[in-house]
Protein backbone atom coordinates (compact mmCIF):
# COMPACT_ATOMS: atom_id res chain seq x y z
CA UNK A 1 0.00 0.00 0.00
CA UNK A 2 2.70 2.53 0.82
CA UNK A 3 4.09 2.20 -3.04
CA UNK A 4 0.81 2.86 -3.94
CA UNK A 5 -0.30 5.43 -1.89
CA UNK A 6 2.92 8.02 -1.62
CA UNK A 7 5.69 7.95 -4.42
CA UNK A 8 8.49 7.10 -3.69
CA UNK A 9 12.02 8.80 -4.23
CA UNK A 10 14.38 5.90 -5.22
CA UNK A 11 13.49 2.83 -2.98
CA UNK A 12 14.36 5.00 0.76
CA UNK A 13 12.25 8.23 0.60
CA UNK A 14 9.26 8.62 0.62
CA UNK A 15 7.27 11.64 -1.54
CA UNK A 16 3.84 13.45 -0.92
CA UNK A 17 1.63 14.09 -4.00
CA UNK A 18 3.30 17.21 -4.32
CA UNK A 19 6.58 15.66 -5.31
CA UNK A 20 8.25 16.21 -1.90
CA UNK A 21 10.35 14.39 0.03
CA UNK A 22 9.27 13.25 3.54
CA UNK A 23 12.17 12.52 5.79
CA UNK A 24 11.53 13.95 9.45
CA UNK A 25 8.70 12.85 12.15
CA UNK A 26 8.36 15.37 14.96
CA UNK A 27 7.20 14.11 17.89
CA UNK A 28 4.92 15.60 20.55
CA UNK A 29 5.99 13.81 23.50
CA UNK A 30 3.29 15.75 25.69
CA UNK A 31 0.72 18.07 25.88
CA UNK A 32 2.11 19.51 29.33
CA UNK A 33 3.84 22.20 29.62
CA UNK A 34 6.03 24.17 32.75
CA UNK A 35 5.57 27.61 31.11
CA UNK A 36 2.56 29.89 29.78
CA UNK A 37 3.97 31.68 27.00
CA UNK A 38 1.67 33.86 25.80
CA UNK A 39 0.84 32.93 22.56
CA UNK A 40 0.77 29.52 23.59
CA UNK A 41 -0.80 28.64 26.06
CA UNK A 42 -3.33 30.57 28.45
CA UNK A 43 -3.54 30.35 31.72
CA UNK A 44 -7.33 29.38 32.30
CA UNK A 45 -9.48 26.60 30.31
CA UNK A 46 -6.56 24.12 29.84
CA UNK A 47 -7.63 20.43 28.68
CA UNK A 48 -4.55 18.12 28.77
CA UNK A 49 -4.54 14.51 26.76
CA UNK A 50 -5.36 12.08 29.77
CA UNK A 51 -2.16 9.91 30.59
CA UNK A 52 -3.63 6.66 28.95
CA UNK A 53 -3.99 8.05 26.09
CA UNK A 54 -0.59 9.54 25.76
CA UNK A 55 1.55 6.84 23.39
CA UNK A 56 4.07 4.89 25.48
CA UNK A 57 7.70 5.12 25.08
CA UNK A 58 7.46 1.76 23.24
CA UNK A 59 4.50 2.71 21.09
CA UNK A 60 6.83 5.72 20.14
CA UNK A 61 9.80 3.31 19.39
CA UNK A 62 7.33 0.96 17.33
CA UNK A 63 6.13 3.88 14.69
CA UNK A 64 9.69 5.44 14.47
CA UNK A 65 10.72 1.88 13.29
CA UNK A 66 8.09 1.59 11.01
CA UNK A 67 9.24 5.17 9.57
CA UNK A 68 12.79 4.53 9.30
CA UNK A 69 11.97 1.46 7.36
CA UNK A 70 9.97 3.94 4.84
CA UNK A 71 13.04 5.99 4.33
CA UNK A 72 12.43 8.46 7.50
CA UNK A 73 15.30 9.21 8.96
CA UNK A 74 14.81 12.14 11.16
CA UNK A 75 13.54 12.53 14.33
CA UNK A 76 12.92 16.34 16.65
CA UNK A 77 11.07 15.72 20.11
CA UNK A 78 9.15 18.19 21.30
CA UNK A 79 6.02 19.25 23.28
CA UNK A 80 4.36 20.79 25.44
CA UNK A 81 7.49 20.80 27.58
CA UNK A 82 8.92 17.01 26.40
CA UNK A 83 11.67 16.75 29.41
CA UNK A 84 8.29 16.87 31.57
CA UNK A 85 7.87 13.23 30.56
CA UNK A 86 9.56 10.55 33.37
CA UNK A 87 10.80 8.35 30.09
CA UNK A 88 12.15 11.40 28.21
CA UNK A 89 15.73 10.05 28.21
CA UNK A 90 14.53 6.84 27.87
CA UNK A 91 12.75 7.26 24.84
CA UNK A 92 16.00 9.23 23.52
CA UNK A 93 17.98 6.01 23.82
CA UNK A 94 15.44 4.19 22.21
CA UNK A 95 15.25 6.31 18.96
CA UNK A 96 19.13 6.76 18.93
CA UNK A 97 19.78 3.18 18.37
CA UNK A 98 16.72 2.53 15.54
CA UNK A 99 18.56 1.87 12.11
CA UNK A 100 18.16 4.45 9.67
CA UNK A 101 17.41 7.10 12.17
CA UNK A 102 20.28 9.50 12.15
CA UNK A 103 19.59 12.74 13.66
CA UNK A 104 17.20 12.54 16.84
CA UNK A 105 16.81 16.10 18.41
CA UNK A 106 14.79 17.69 20.62
CA UNK A 107 13.28 20.91 21.28
CA UNK A 108 13.02 22.09 24.86
CA UNK A 109 12.76 25.39 27.25
CA UNK A 110 15.93 24.24 29.12
CA UNK A 111 14.16 24.68 32.77
CA UNK A 112 14.94 21.15 33.29
CA UNK A 113 18.27 20.38 31.74
CA UNK A 114 20.69 21.49 34.46
CA UNK A 115 19.91 17.47 35.51
CA UNK A 116 19.26 16.16 32.06
CA UNK A 117 21.61 17.82 29.65
CA UNK A 118 24.31 15.53 30.21
CA UNK A 119 22.05 12.05 30.47
CA UNK A 120 20.37 12.97 27.15
CA UNK A 121 23.52 13.45 25.35
CA UNK A 122 24.63 9.88 26.49
CA UNK A 123 21.41 8.35 25.13
CA UNK A 124 22.40 9.89 21.94
CA UNK A 125 20.68 13.25 21.91
CA UNK A 126 23.19 15.57 19.76
CA UNK A 127 20.80 18.52 18.77
CA UNK A 128 19.01 21.03 20.84
CA UNK A 129 17.07 23.57 20.09
CA UNK A 130 16.19 25.79 23.48
CA UNK A 131 12.78 28.52 23.16
CA UNK A 132 14.07 32.01 25.06
CA UNK A 133 12.23 35.18 24.00
CA UNK A 134 14.37 37.75 25.46
CA UNK A 135 17.07 38.02 28.11
CA UNK A 136 15.48 40.92 29.71
CA UNK A 137 14.51 39.04 33.66
CA UNK A 138 11.28 41.20 33.82
CA UNK A 139 10.39 41.10 30.39
CA UNK A 140 10.84 37.13 30.19
CA UNK A 141 8.25 36.68 32.96
CA UNK A 142 5.74 38.84 30.98
CA UNK A 143 6.20 36.54 28.07
CA UNK A 144 6.68 33.37 29.40
CA UNK A 145 5.30 33.50 32.49
CA UNK A 146 5.64 30.78 34.61
CA UNK A 147 10.21 30.74 34.05
CA UNK A 148 13.01 32.75 35.14
CA UNK A 149 15.71 34.26 33.06
CA UNK A 150 18.19 32.62 35.54
CA UNK A 151 16.70 28.85 35.02
CA UNK A 152 16.81 29.24 31.29
CA UNK A 153 20.52 30.48 31.20
CA UNK A 154 21.72 27.86 33.68
CA UNK A 155 20.12 25.20 31.26
CA UNK A 156 21.46 26.56 28.10
CA UNK A 157 24.71 26.46 30.08
CA UNK A 158 24.43 22.69 31.11
CA UNK A 159 23.62 22.07 26.84
CA UNK A 160 27.27 23.42 26.27
CA UNK A 161 28.76 21.92 29.31
CA UNK A 162 26.93 18.11 28.13
CA UNK A 163 28.42 19.05 24.28
CA UNK A 164 25.57 19.90 22.29
CA UNK A 165 26.84 22.05 19.62
CA UNK A 166 25.66 24.50 18.14
CA UNK A 167 23.54 25.42 20.63
CA UNK A 168 20.02 27.11 18.92
CA UNK A 169 18.05 29.36 20.55
CA UNK A 170 14.54 30.37 19.44
CA UNK A 171 12.68 33.27 19.96
CA UNK A 172 8.73 34.32 18.93
CA UNK A 173 8.83 37.84 18.17
CA UNK A 174 5.71 39.39 19.76
CA UNK A 175 4.87 43.00 19.64
CA UNK A 176 4.86 44.70 22.64
CA UNK A 177 6.41 42.20 24.44
CA UNK A 178 9.66 41.29 22.82
CA UNK A 179 9.99 42.93 19.67
CA UNK A 180 12.83 45.41 21.34
CA UNK A 181 14.99 42.52 22.60
CA UNK A 182 15.89 40.79 19.28
CA UNK A 183 18.91 43.29 19.06
CA UNK A 184 20.34 41.56 22.54
CA UNK A 185 19.49 37.65 21.10
CA UNK A 186 20.96 38.53 17.81
CA UNK A 187 24.32 39.75 19.39
CA UNK A 188 24.76 36.25 21.21
CA UNK A 189 25.88 35.14 17.65
CA UNK A 190 28.62 37.92 17.61
CA UNK A 191 30.10 36.47 20.50
CA UNK A 192 29.40 32.55 20.71
CA UNK A 193 29.13 29.95 17.92
CA UNK A 194 25.25 29.62 18.57
CA UNK A 195 22.45 29.53 16.47
CA UNK A 196 19.66 32.60 17.42
CA UNK A 197 16.31 32.39 15.44
CA UNK A 198 13.46 34.48 15.23
CA UNK A 199 10.19 32.86 14.41
CA UNK A 200 7.29 34.69 13.67
CA UNK A 201 3.81 34.41 15.45
CA UNK A 202 1.65 31.84 13.77
CA UNK A 203 -2.23 32.12 14.43
CA UNK A 204 -3.04 28.00 15.92
CA UNK A 205 -6.04 27.03 17.52
CA UNK A 206 -8.46 29.60 18.08
CA UNK A 207 -9.16 31.24 21.26
CA UNK A 208 -6.99 34.16 22.97
CA UNK A 209 -3.41 32.42 21.73
CA UNK A 210 -4.31 33.15 18.31
CA UNK A 211 -6.72 36.00 18.36
CA UNK A 212 -3.45 37.93 20.35
CA UNK A 213 -1.00 36.14 17.39
CA UNK A 214 -2.96 37.89 14.86
CA UNK A 215 -2.83 41.39 16.55
CA UNK A 216 0.58 41.46 17.77
CA UNK A 217 2.29 39.32 14.72
CA UNK A 218 5.60 40.72 13.58
CA UNK A 219 6.96 39.90 10.29
CA UNK A 220 10.57 38.31 10.45
CA UNK A 221 11.39 41.62 7.60
CA UNK A 222 10.95 44.25 10.08
CA UNK A 223 12.93 42.35 13.00
CA UNK A 224 15.66 41.88 10.43
CA UNK A 225 15.91 45.14 9.87
CA UNK A 226 16.39 46.06 13.75
CA UNK A 227 18.93 43.98 13.99
CA UNK A 228 21.06 45.13 11.00
CA UNK A 229 20.14 48.54 12.61
CA UNK A 230 21.72 48.12 15.71
CA UNK A 231 24.04 45.14 14.86
CA UNK A 232 25.58 45.73 11.12
CA UNK A 233 24.71 44.04 7.92
CA UNK A 234 23.85 40.12 7.57
CA UNK A 235 24.93 38.51 5.20
CA UNK A 236 23.34 35.52 3.91
CA UNK A 237 24.52 31.77 4.06
CA UNK A 238 23.79 29.08 1.29
CA UNK A 239 20.97 26.70 2.40
CA UNK A 240 22.38 23.44 2.89
CA UNK A 241 19.23 22.27 2.21
CA UNK A 242 15.87 23.03 0.69
CA UNK A 243 13.50 21.92 3.23
CA UNK A 244 15.90 24.17 5.68
CA UNK A 245 12.75 26.08 7.24
CA UNK A 246 15.72 28.65 8.77
CA UNK A 247 17.12 31.20 6.64
CA UNK A 248 20.61 31.88 8.25
CA UNK A 249 23.09 34.76 8.18
CA UNK A 250 25.87 35.87 9.53
CA UNK A 251 27.45 39.43 10.37
CA UNK A 252 29.26 40.69 7.70
CA UNK A 253 31.88 42.77 9.98
CA UNK A 254 32.45 42.57 13.04
CA UNK A 255 32.36 39.46 14.46
CA UNK A 256 34.95 36.70 15.20
CA UNK A 257 33.19 33.53 16.02
CA UNK A 258 30.12 31.78 13.17
CA UNK A 259 27.69 32.61 14.77
CA UNK A 260 24.25 32.18 12.84
CA UNK A 261 21.16 34.28 12.65
CA UNK A 262 18.38 32.58 11.89
CA UNK A 263 14.81 33.73 10.43
CA UNK A 264 11.94 31.29 10.85
CA UNK A 265 8.78 33.33 8.86
CA UNK A 266 6.31 31.03 7.98
CA UNK A 267 4.08 34.11 7.32
CA UNK A 268 5.85 36.44 5.72
CA UNK A 269 7.90 33.94 3.47
CA UNK A 270 6.11 30.26 3.71
CA UNK A 271 8.01 27.23 2.99
CA UNK A 272 5.70 25.54 1.82
CA UNK A 273 6.76 24.40 -1.44
CA UNK A 274 10.27 22.31 0.37
CA UNK A 275 8.10 21.04 3.72
CA UNK A 276 9.44 17.55 4.63
CA UNK A 277 7.86 17.55 7.65
CA UNK A 278 5.35 14.74 9.22
CA UNK A 279 3.81 15.28 13.17
CA UNK A 280 2.89 12.80 15.44
CA UNK A 281 0.63 14.46 18.57
CA UNK A 282 0.70 13.22 22.00
CA UNK A 283 -2.03 11.09 21.41
CA UNK A 284 -1.27 9.37 19.02
CA UNK A 285 -2.11 11.30 15.38
CA UNK A 286 -0.18 12.07 12.21
CA UNK A 287 -0.58 15.97 11.81
CA UNK A 288 -0.42 16.40 8.27
CA UNK A 289 -0.01 20.30 8.24
CA UNK A 290 0.98 22.59 11.32
CA UNK A 291 -1.44 24.97 10.22
CA UNK A 292 -4.50 22.66 8.88
CA UNK A 293 -6.23 20.70 11.49
CA UNK A 294 -6.49 17.24 9.16
CA UNK A 295 -5.67 14.21 11.19
CA UNK A 296 -4.64 10.35 10.43
CA UNK A 297 -5.29 8.60 13.45
CA UNK A 298 -2.56 6.25 14.28
CA UNK A 299 -3.25 4.81 17.95
CA UNK A 300 -6.05 2.16 16.96
CA UNK A 301 -3.90 0.72 14.81
CA UNK A 302 -1.22 0.58 17.49
CA UNK A 303 -3.46 -0.90 20.66
CA UNK A 304 -5.53 -3.26 18.71
CA UNK A 305 -2.32 -5.22 17.02
CA UNK A 306 -2.11 -4.06 13.70
CA UNK A 307 1.62 -4.28 13.58
CA UNK A 308 4.03 -2.25 11.22
CA UNK A 309 2.18 -2.92 8.56
CA UNK A 310 -0.89 -1.09 9.46
CA UNK A 311 1.49 1.95 11.06
CA UNK A 312 3.59 2.37 7.13
CA UNK A 313 0.06 1.93 6.02
CA UNK A 314 -1.11 4.56 8.00
CA UNK A 315 2.14 6.97 7.45
CA UNK A 316 1.15 6.14 3.25
CA UNK A 317 -2.14 7.93 3.67
CA UNK A 318 -0.99 10.99 6.06
CA UNK A 319 1.89 11.43 3.30
CA UNK A 320 -0.57 11.19 0.49
CA UNK A 321 -3.00 13.48 1.96
CA UNK A 322 -0.88 16.23 2.86
CA UNK A 323 -1.77 19.64 1.92
CA UNK A 324 0.34 21.74 0.08
CA UNK A 325 0.31 24.61 1.74
CA UNK A 326 -1.36 26.72 4.75
CA UNK A 327 -3.87 28.90 3.68
CA UNK A 328 -3.26 32.08 6.59
CA UNK A 329 -3.37 34.69 3.48
CA UNK A 330 -7.42 33.57 3.24
CA UNK A 331 -7.76 33.68 7.27
CA UNK A 332 -7.74 29.72 7.64
CA UNK A 333 -5.52 27.89 10.17
CA UNK A 334 -5.84 25.20 12.78
CA UNK A 335 -9.02 25.33 15.31
CA UNK A 336 -8.97 22.13 17.12
CA UNK A 337 -5.34 22.45 18.54
CA UNK A 338 -3.21 24.82 19.54
CA UNK A 339 0.51 24.84 19.45
CA UNK A 340 1.43 23.21 22.89
CA UNK A 341 -0.97 20.60 21.04
CA UNK A 342 0.84 19.87 18.40
CA UNK A 343 4.56 20.16 18.94
CA UNK A 344 5.37 23.26 16.45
Amino acid sequence: MFTQIAQMAGPDMPRDSFDREINYLRISLTDHCNLRCVYCMPLRGLTFVPGDEVLTAAEIEQVVRAAAKVGFNKIRLTGGEPLLRKDAVEIVDRLHQIKGITDVGMTTNAILLPGLAKPLYDAGLRRINIHVDTLDPVRLKRVMRFGTFEQIWTGIEAAEAAGFAPIKLNSVVVRDYNEEDVVALARLAMDRDWHVRFIELMPLGGGECARLSLSQYVPNPETKKRIETELGPLEEIPPTSPSDESRNFRFKDGSPVAGVVGFISPVSDPYCGNCNRMRLTADGKFHLCLLNDDEVDLKPALRNGGGERAITDLLARAIAQKPTGHRLDEGVSTQRRAMFQIGG
